[in-house]
This record gives C-alpha cells, sequence and structure tokens, in this order.
C-alpha cells in the first residue's frame, strides 16, 4: 500500500543452524533521523524509517496536537540533509500563537512516545471521549482485518524488524498499512493517511503489531477511533486509559482469537457472551 522498493538493505551474516554456520545475507531496514519542524523551529526529532514522511508529520502534529486540523497548517515541505530528514510545517496565525504558547512548556520533546515531556501533566493529558462511536465488528472481520495486513507488510517479511499499523474499515476492508521501525511513528503515519484522505477514524479499527502501551492508546483517542486491535498484550495503564475514554481494546490477537479488555460492546457477540457467565464477568 505504499509504493517504490522497501527501505531497505542487505549486510553479511554468518548464521549458525542445523549445527553449521553458513554465510549469507539478511535484509534489514533504513533507519535515519526524521525532524518535525514547527514554523522553523525543531519539535521532534526520531529514527524512522524513510518512507511516508509527509504522513509522518501530519499524523505527529494531529496526534500530538499541535494542530487540530490539517488545514491549520499552511504548508509542509520535506528535505533532505546530511544529518537526515526534515520535515518542515508552516502553520498558520491562529495556531502558530496557539502553539507558541504550548512550547514554553516543553523543553526537548522527541517522538518516541513520552520522552522528553518536562510535566507529569504534560505525560498524561486530557484526552477526548470515544464512548460515542457506535462501530460494532465481529470476530471474523477482526481476524480478516489482520490477515489483510499482513499480507501487505513487505518490509516486515523482508527484514523481520519493524512494526506496523493500519485501519480496517467494514465497508471497504483494509485501508492503508504503514511500517516503521518506531511503533509510534507506523500509528502516525496511519493518522496522518486518514487525514489527509479524510476518512473519519470512528468509522473502522485500528491495527497495530506491537505492544500497547498508554501512548498507543492517547493517539488513538485523539483520532477519535473507537477500537484498537494488537497482537501483544497492553500494558496495565494502557488498560486504564482505555477504559476511561471509552475505547474497544482487543489484545493478543493470534489468528481467529483475541482477548478483548474494554468496552466489549463493539464486538458481536461479547456483551452476550459475558452475560451468559456465572461469575459475571463483562
Amino acid at each position: 500500500m505504499s509504493g517504490g522498493p522497501p527501505p531497505a538493505r542487505a549486510v553479511r551474516s554468518i548464521a549458525f543452524r542445523a549445527g553449521g554456520f553458513a554465510f549469507g545475507e539478511r535484509s534489514v531496514p533504513d533507519e535515519v533521523a526524521i525532524a518535525v519542524s514547527v514554523n522553523g523551529t525543531t519539535h521532534a526529532v526520531m529514527m524512522a524509517t524513510p518512507r511516508d514522511v509527509e504522513e509522518l508529520g501530519l499524523g505527529l502534529a494531529l496526534a500530538e496536537r499541535i494542530v487540530e486540523h490539517p488545514h491549520e497548517i499552511e504548508r509542509m515541505e520535506v528535505a533532505e540533509t546530511e544529518a537526515g530528514i526534515d520535515c518542515r510545517l508552516w502553520l498558520n496565525e491562529a495556531r502558530s500563537g496557539i502553539y507558541t504558547a504550548r512550547r514554553r512548556m516543553m523543553t526537548g520533546p522527541v517522538g518516541c512516545g513520552l520522552c522528553g515531556v518536562e510535566s507529569l501533566e504534560l505525560a498524561a493529558p486530557p484526552l477526548p471521549s470515544v464512548a460515542g462511536v457506535g462501530l460494532v465488528l465481529g470476530p471474523a472481520e477482526i481476524a480478516a482485518a489482520f490477515e489483510a495486513m499482513y499480507r501487505e507488510q513487505a518490509l516486515s517479511r523482508l527484514t523481520r524488524a519493524v512494526h506496523a499499523a493500519g485501519f480496517f474499515s467494514p465497508e471497504r476492508g483494509l485501508v492503508v498499512v504503514r511500517e516503521d521501525v518506531g511503533r509510534h511513528n507506523a500509528l502516525d503515519k496511519v493518522v496522518g493517511f486518514l487525514a489527509r484522505e479524510r476518512i473519519e477514524p470512528a468509522s473502522g479499527l485500528v491495527l497495530v503489531t506491537s505492544r500497547v502501551s498508554v501512548e498507543l492508546i492517547q493517539k488513538t483517542a485523539v483520532m477519535g477511533a473507537g477500537m484498537l486491535a494488537a497482537v501483544s498484550a497492553p500494558t496495565a495503564l494502557g488498560v486504564e486509559t482505555a477504559e476511561a475514554v471509552g475505547l474497544t481494546l482487543v489484545a493478543v490477537v493470534r489468528g481467529e482469537e483475541f482477548e478483548i479488555l474494554t468496552h466489549p460492546h463493539r464486538v458481536a457477540g461479547a456483551v452476550e457472551a459475558g452475560r451468559e457467565r456465572p461469575d459475571g464477568v463483562r
């Protein structure tokens, strides 16, 4: 779903298998420093996969609430430098004032989740509720969404060293998949794609191939999606946050098997199954 050859390169390797050594090659993903600059000042620097950089910049701006809407970005350009890649955003006048005031509260932010956040308040920002999102998916649709995403993970198959995030709509099927060495970056790219294409996040399921830390819950809530599904388990704070904002969290997806940890009413049949349990666990 992302054009061009995979951003990877071959390196020499010596493998030990079946009791012996063999010389060969392994494909490894490209990783470069990518800066997101706002109005000429660096906001974040992250190590990321050098593809879909504009989507990364837009998604980061939305997920971190630098902007509320894409139209508040007057201009965007991507420039390659000797040190890496700079994704440069220029905000409109109204949003620039808000951003300047916010910058006074921050020092040294980076794009690896919560690193560089100066205060505990910024680490746990107020989040919008997604309790009103009315999407309902069946177990077969969740399984089909991940199966479709796996088919699109070309860089992962090649390198076994990247994360993926995606978005599945019951009407459109798998809408987008983005891969990156950073799980936050992959999700930000999906956020950017949906915003650019004007696709409503509440209309579908967000998919990730990583563990579910609280930052991924926060990003999903800010984008307005009501469901997040992951192949790995969440953290305790991730579960608490998903419960608080009304997000349906599905984890440990393995083929047609998974676990629902919060707000099961968006998975068809789950609530009814819970009512039949003698211990009343929902």
